[in-house]
């Protein structure tokens, strides 16, 4: 069988790589970092959430981006610092404005197809990941939040999620633990929370037994395609200046997260990723105060951007906020300091005395739709620009991905498409 390259190991990289082996391909996995899922799938909220299927191009979104672009502790924070890639992506994402129905119902069917195939993964590889299927509840404060969700719902329901709008007395049932007073909400049964970062170590290590390679800490500094691929590559540890070495194969499948841009720019390819930097909290539950006081429904608040999943006992993890910040993973305690203070707030009886601050980029495409197509050379695949809802949809883009591949690897087997 052919022998395909995965660039990323990351959750799409490695759902991808399963997707491939399942169908008999020989693949090897590159990745710059020690061991897999230790980038943007490390910590993020752990949602598998179609309910959160509706994308950011909005004129909304526009609005509080700018009514809140001199508040260090914005939901959405933008470094007003000039950036062509920036600004120039904003312009794209603005013109994908008109393009918001049509891409918010396409993400919300791909979502609710995603999840059965990660939950058939889990239960055949046996993985262990926190799973919760209590659903997501969307919480908000006011009649306006409320009436857009509305219209927001219709669409889910349109595109075929079970969600209702639930009254304040009904999400205080949902989720007894949580305090403060709601407008109202609605309730996702069918979605559900993990570890994201145990799940891909878990895939990680089924692709393994399945025969998959791992080449780890491989800086990749070239890529070319002509009758086959080339990728030029030193060990990303090395402290002096260690020879390229040479990686080849019949096709490639950029899954790279932020990284993918530049790798599509050296293949001839176009994929305009940004890195929206997003940050999250893993609060230690080590009492049972704690743990009686935490949730175990997910949450999602809509005013203050903030998202929760129980993992297990003994752990709560809180995320939110995006900031446009390039390539910045620095973890900034103004940023920190609203997740912590929104679990004070919501849930008091949680003591945040340990409290484990992470930062990921998410990479994200002018139209919040990932990219799983073909490249202009033979042999390249690309599946990437997730965005916020990497874990949601990664299972789904894989299949789609390995299903290209297959079809177009016979194709060119058969003297037919090079591509």
């Amino acid at each position: 069988m052919p022998h395909i390259i995965v660039l990323g190991a990351g959750i799409t990289g490695v759902t991808t790589a399963y997707a491939l082996s399942r169908r008999g391909f020989d693949v090897t996995v590159v990745d710059r970092n020690r061991y897999p899922a230790m980038e943007t799938s490390f910590a993020n909220g752990g949602q598998l959430s179609a309910s959160n299927a509706e994308v950011w191009n909005h004129w909304s979104t526009v609005a509080k981006g700018l009514k809140w672009i001199l508040r260090k502790d914005a939901p959405l924070l933008m470094n007003p610092a000039p950036s062509w890639h920036k600004y120039s992506w904003m312009g794209e994402f603005v013109r994908n404005i008109s393009n918001y129905r049509a891409n918010t119902l396409d993400t919300a069917k791909l979502a609710i197809a995603s999840r059965e195939h990660m939950f058939a993964i889990a239960e055949e590889e046996g993985i262990d990941f926190d799973l919760e299927r209590r659903g997501i509840l969307h919480v908000y404060y006011d009649k306006s939040a409320f009436e857009h969700a509305t219209n927001v719902n219709r669409l889910l329901i349109e595109a075929g999620l079970d969600r209702h709008a639930v009254t304040p007395d009904e999400i205080k049932a949902i989720e007894p633990a949580l305090a403060g007073q709601f407008y109202g909400g609605f309730f996702t049964p069918s979605d559900s929370t993990g570890d994201i970062h145990k799940f891909s170590r878990g895939l990680a290590d089924a692709c393994q037994r399945r025969g998959v390679r791992f080449l780890f800490d491989a800086e990749v500094r070239s890529i070319a395609a002509y009758r086959g691929v080339e990728v030029n590559w030193k060990p990303a540890d090395s402290l002096s200046a260690a020879k390229l070495q040479l990686l080849e194969a019949d096709a490639i499948v950029v899954c790279a997260g932020t990284g993918s841009r530049n790798f599509a720019s050296m293949l001839g390819d176009r994929i305009n990723v940004y890195p929206v930097k997003g940050y999250s909290i893993t609060v230690n539950l080590d009492d049972e105060a704690s743990q009686a006081g935490a949730p175990w429904v997910s949450m999602l608040d809509d005013r203050a951007k903030i998202v929760t999943s129980r993992l297990g006992k003994d752990r709560f993890r809180v995320a939110g906020t995006a900031e446009f910040n390039g390539e910045n993973r620095d973890i900034r305690y103004d940023r920190i300091r609203p997740l912590v203070d929104w679990v004070r707030e919501l849930f008091p009886s949680v003591s945040t005395a340990k409290v484990i601050p992470w930062a990921g980029l998410r990479p994200m495409m002018p139209d919040m739709l990932p990219r799983v197509r073909s490249g202009s050379q033979p042999g390249v695949f690309y599946n990437t620009g997730h965005g916020h809802l990497g874990w949601t949809l990664s299972a789904a883009t894989a299949e789609l991905c390995a299903s290209l591949v297959t079809a177009r690897m016979e194709r060119r087997h058969q003297g037919g498409d090079a591509a």
